[in-house]
C-alpha cells in the first residue's frame, strides 16, 4: 500500500539554501512579476472580469503554488486556457458561479492528488490535448476581433459563429487609430525577442502604447481610443475574504464545469512542470503539485480570484532568468502585490486594442499549429479524436470537447485492443519451436489427438475480444469432445471476459464437450478462481502446460475419466 506523500518543494530547496541562490531567485521574481503582469490584466478582462482579479489570481495563486506545489520553477497564475470556459460560467451563472465552481475544481484537484492520479492525468491522449488547446487558441482570437478593430458593437453575441457575423455586420464601425495600435503592439512584442531576452514585449507594447494613446488624446483630441479606464473602474485595494452562498442546485449544475476547469488546470500544470524538468534536470511530484495547485484554486476565489494553475511561459521565463528555488516564485507574487498596491491606478489609461493585441500573440503560441498540421498525418482514429475536440471546443464549449472526446478516445483505444488479441484455432500439430510452455525435451511435434480442438487466445481477453472467439467457434464444422484453450498469452481477463468463458462453457456442457484451459499465468488464474469459474470445469482441467492438457484431453476422449461438472 502506498503511502499518501505531501512534500512541497520549497521544504526540501530551502534545507542549502544560500545568499548566492536567494539572489538568483528574487532577480528571476523580480522579472517573472513584471512579464505576469500584462498577461494577468490581459486574461482577467478576455475572462469577463475585472483587471484586477486578474492580477489578485496572479498574486494568491501564485503564491501558494509556490509555496504549496511540487516543483522548483513552476509559476503560477491565470492562463490563456480558462477563458473560454470562465467566460461561458460568468455568462451562465455570474460572478458567484464561477466562484463556486473554482471552489469546487480545487477540491477535485486536491482529491486527484490525495487519490494519486498525477501520472495517470498525463495519459490523456495527446489528439485531445492539441484539439482543445488549438480550439481555445482560436475562440480567443475571435474574443478579440472586436477590440483589435475599437469596433462599436452593443450586444456581443457568445456564440462562435453568431461573433463572426456581428464582426462583418459591424466592420464600418472600426476605429483605424485602435487598429494602428493593435497592429503595433502584435509587431513590438514579436519582434522584442530578437533585441531583448529578458524584458518581455508585451510589457514595453503596453507602456509604449499607452503613451502613444495618451498623445493621441492631449495632443490631437482623438478620443476614439477605448481604454481600461472607459470600461472599468479600477480598484487597487485587497478585497477581504469572502465565502460565496452555495445552494445544492448551484452545486449540482456546477459540477460538469468544474470538474473541466479541475481536468484542465491539472493538464497544463502537469505539463508546465514536465517542460521545465526537461530543462533543469529536475523531477517534479506530480501529486504535490495537483494538490499545491487545488490549495491555490480554493484559497484565490474567496479574495475574488479566478482559477489558476501553472503557466508554461512565466515558468520558462523564471528558468531562462536564473530561478532555481520555489522562492522566485514567491518574489513574483509580491512584485505583482507591490505594483497592485501602488501602481494599480495608472493601468486606466491601457489601450483596450494593445490588450487585444497582447492576446492575439498569446493565441498563436497556444495554437500549436505545427502538431496540428502533424497530427492530421497520423492514423484516422487520432484525426477523429482532434477534429471532433477542435470543433466542439469552438462550437459549443471546452467542457462538451473534453467530455466527448475523452468517450470517444477511450472507444477508439478499446477498439485497438481488441484488435490486438485475436484468436487462432490450431488443428493438426504443435511445433515446440513457436512455443514456450512445452516440457518434452525430444522437442518432438505435439499432435492433437482426434476429437480435440485447440484454441489459442493472444492477447488480453476483455470485452472486446469475446465475440470474436464465438463466432469463430460457431463456424467450426465438427463439434469435439474436447476443448482445449490456451491462454499462455493472455496477460489480463476483465468481468466480461469471464462471463464470455462461462458462457462457452455452459453451451458446451449442453454439447457434450468438455473444456480443459493451458498456459493460465498466476494472475488470471486468481482472477478466474475468485469469479468462481473453477467450480464450473474443475480444477483438475487447469493445466499449466499444453502437453500436460493434451494428456489431459486425450484421457477424456479415450475413457471420459474426467467428472462432468455442471453449475449450480
Amino acid at each position: 500500500m502506498r503511502v499518501l506523500t505531501f512534500r512541497p518543494k520549497l521544504i526540501s530547496t530551502l534545507r542549502n539554501y544560500n545568499r548566492k541562490t536567494f539572489m538568483a531567485d528574487v532577480m528571476a521574481g523580480v522579472i517573472v512579476g513584471i512579464v505576469a503582469l500584462p498577461l494577468a490584466i490581459a486574461f482577467g478582462i478576455a475572462s469577463g472580469v475585472t483587471p484586477e482579479k486578474g492580477i489578485i489570481t496572479a498574486i494568491v495563486a501564485g503564491f501558494i503554488i509556490s509555496m504549496a506545489g511540487g516543483s522548483k520553477v513552476q509559476i503560477g497564475g491565470p492562463t490563456g486556457a480558462f477563458i473560454v470556459i470562465i467566460y461561458g460560467i460568468i455568462q451562465q451563472y455570474g460572478m458567484q458561479g464561477l466562484t463556486i465552481a473554482t471552489l469546487m475544481a480545487g477540491v477535485f484537484l486536491l482529491l486527484f492528488g490525495l487519490l494519486q492520479l498525477g501520472t495517470i492525468i498525463k495519459f490523456i491522449p495527446y489528439p485531445i490535448i492539441v484539439g482543445f488547446t488549438s480550439g481555445i487558441a482560436v475562440t480567443i482570437f475571435t474574443t478579440q476581433i472586436k477590440d483589435l478593430f475599437g469596433m462599436t458593437i452593443s450586444d456581443m453575441p457568445s456564440d462562435f459563429t453568431e461573433k463572426w457575423i456581428a464582426y462583418f455586420r459591424n466592420f464600418h464601425t472600426a476605429d483605424m487609430w485602435s487598429v494602428l495600435i493593435g497592429v503595433m503592439s502584435i509587431v513590438i512584442i514579436s519582434a522584442t525577442p530578437r533585441f531583448s531576452k529578458k524584458i518581455p514585449g508585451s510589457l514595453i507594447a503596453i507602456i509604449l502604447m499607452t503613451l502613444f494613446a495618451a498623445v493621441l488624446k492631449n495632443r490631437f483630441g482623438v478620443m476614439s481610443v477605448e481604454t481600461i479606464g472607459d470600461r472599468f473602474s479600477i480598484n487597487s485595494g485587497l478585497p477581504d475574504a469572502q465565502l460565496p452562498e452555495m445552494t445544492w442546485a448551484t452545486v449540482k449544475a456546477l459540477v460538469s464545469p468544474a470538474f473541466t476547469i479541475a481536468i484542465l488546470g491539472a493538464i497544463e500544470s502537469l505539463l508546465s512542470a514536465t517542460v521545465a524538468d526537461g530543462v533543469t534536470g529536475d523531477r517534479h511530484d506530480s501529486n504535490t503539485e495537483l494538490m499545491g495547485q487545488g490549495i491555490a484554486n480554493l484559497v484565490s476565489p474567496l479574495f475574488g480570484g479566478i482559477p489558476a494553475t501553472g503557466a508554461i511561459a512565466r515558468t520558462m521565463t523564471n528558468i531562462n532568468n536564473g530561478g532555481k528555488t520555489p522562492v522566485a516564485g514567491i518574489v513574483h507574487a509580491v512584485v505583482l502585490l507591490l505594483i497592485f498596491l501602488f501602481l494599480m491606478p495608472l493601468a486606466r489609461y491601457i489601450p483596450m486594442a494593445c490588450l487585444a493585441g497582447v492576446l492575439v500573440v498569446v493565441a498563436y503560441g497556444m495554437c500549436g499549429w505545427r502538431s496540428f498540421v502533424t497530427l492530421l498525418k497520423n492514423p484516422k482514429s487520432d484525426i477523429t479524436v482532434l477534429v471532433i475536440t477542435f470543433l466542439l471546443t469552438i462550437i459549443f464549449d471546452l467542457t462538451i470537447a473534453i467530455e466527448v472526446g475523452l468517450i470517444i478516445a477511450c472507444l477508439l483505444f478499446m477498439r485497438r485492443m481488441a484488435e490486438t488479441t485475436d484468436v487462432k484455432v490450431v488443428l493438426d500439430e504443435i511445433d515446440p519451436y513457436e512455443d514456450t510452455d512445452l516440457e518434452h525435451e525430444n522437442n518432438e511435434h505435439l499432435a492433437i489427438p482426434k476429437g480435440v480442438e485447440v484454441y489459442e487466445i493472444n492477447g488480453p481477453y476483455f470485452f472486446g475480444a469475446g465475440n470474436r472467439f464465438e463466432e469463430i467457434m460457431a463456424n467450426m464444422g465438427e463439434r469435439p469432445k474436447v476443448r482445449i484453450i490456451r491462454m499462455r498469452k493472455v496477460p489480463f481477463v476483465d468481468s466480461t471476459g469471464i462471463h464470455n468463458l462461462s458462457n462457452m462453457c455452459l453451451m458446451s456442457q449442453k454439447e457434450g464437450i468438455r473444456i480443459v484451459l493451458s498456459g493460465v499465468n498466476p494472475k488470471v488464474h486468481k482472477v478466474l478462481g475468485h469469479a468462481g469459474f473453477y467450480d464450473m470445469i474443475g480444477e483438475e482441467n487447469i493445466c499449466s502446460h499444453i502437453d500436460i492438457a493434451l494428456a489431459k484431453a486425450k484421457e477424456i476422449v479415450e475413457n471420459g475419466s474426467v467428472r462432468q461438472h455442471t453449475v449450480r
